[in-house]
């Protein structure tokens, strides 16, 4: 058996998924635009040059889930999905993915961005695995804070280990494992597995794909 794992943001998609929620909640009026919109922008720039503070970017991303019923999150989600979302799948990353899921590889998309916000892209792609970064829940209610170790950078690696043990399963178990992505963030997990993929990749995770003479491809 063989493991695969997609980035989402910017591989599977062609957008940020992260980036785009706090756009919509601000175009729908839910957050204030001059505040909230100044402070994704800055937020994503951090991310792009390798130099985010996720714990500092969490406090911004995950507020609003505090602050609002699950009821009204999970409608301004449906729309999300039609208006936001849906409109940046590609058609070969639904290939791509669905191939991976019908050739029996155990499959898992990997990424930063909160589960709330991405389990139904998950579900919208046909992958029953999703390891994200899990907001904290008490009593049903979101806190705006962060549950366990973040998905990102080192922590992508020691969450997809920690899914694998609850599955009593281990690296040593696949004949290949695979993990697609665009970030150089994501460099730790990439180097962790045995067939890393470069899929657009950002200015330093092209010239070290290149360096290394990893796959890199586009699904567009």
């Amino acid at each position: 058996m063989e493991l695969v794992l997609f980035d989402l943001d910017n591989t599977l998609l062609n957008g940020d998924s992260d980036y785009e929620w706090a756009q919509f909640l601000i175009e729908q009026g839910v957050l204030e635009r001059d505040s909230y919109e100044h402070r994704n922008q800055e937020f994503f720039d951090q991310y792009k040059a390798g130099k985010l503070d996720i714990y500092a970017f969490l406090d911004f991303q995950l507020a609003p889930l505090a602050q609002f019923s699950r009821a009204a999150l999970d409608d301004w989600h449906a729309r999300f999905m039609a208006l936001k979302i849906l409109p940046i799948i590609p058609d070969a990353a639904r290939r791509l993915v669905s191939c991976n899921i019908q050739a029996d590889h155990l499959c898992a998309i990997v990424t930063a961005t909160n589960s709330f916000v991405t389990a139904p892209i998950a579900r919208e792609f046909g992958v029953a695995h999703l390891v994200a970064t899990e907001p904290e829940l008490i009593d049903g209610r979101f806190t705006g804070k962060v549950s366990g170790t973040p998905c990102f950078r080192e922590g992508k690696v020691t969450r997809v280990e920690q899914w694998l043990a609850a599955q009593g399963r281990s690296w040593s178990d696949f004949s290949e494992s695979r993990f697609y992505s665009d970030s150089h963030n994501d460099l730790p997990l990439l180097e962790h597995v045995t067939q890393p993929i470069a899929v657009r990749p950002d200015p330093p995770l092209l010239q070290l794909a290149l360096e290394r003479g990893w796959e890199v491809i586009a699904l567009d």
